[in-house]
């Protein structure tokens, strides 16, 4: 089993999560759709040759963001990622994964 968090803005945050869960994301025993999320605060500065969602090249922004988190089977890592980056509305989205021990 892995933990999936992405970053997202408000915007999308439902379209995100949506097409993450229709990939196989989020299912715990006999419950799908689980996660956690937490509205907090990010920053970027966009980089010549970026094409931003939100700002502009050069200048910090500085923006709301949710971050969510929810499990993921080995086995559908690649799909459930490939599903976020889909869906994102940003040029790179920012996500970690980690795999989770089984005790």
């Amino acid at each position: 089993m892995f933990k999936l968090a992405f970053f997202v803005p408000p915007s999308h945050v439902e379209q995100v999560k949506a097409a993450v869960f229709a990939a196989g994301g989020g299912r715990i025993g006999a419950y799908d759709s689980c996660a956690w999320q937490v509205l907090g605060q990010g920053q970027f500065r966009p980089l010549g040759g970026s094409q931003p969602f939100i700002g502009q090249s050069g200048v910090v922004e500085q923006v709301e963001e949710w971050r969510v988190e929810l499990v993921v089977d080995d086995a559908l890592v690649g799909p459930v990622v490939a599903a976020l980056k889909a869906s994102h509305p940003y040029e790179t989205p920012a996500y970690e994964v980690w795999q989770l021990a089984d005790f």
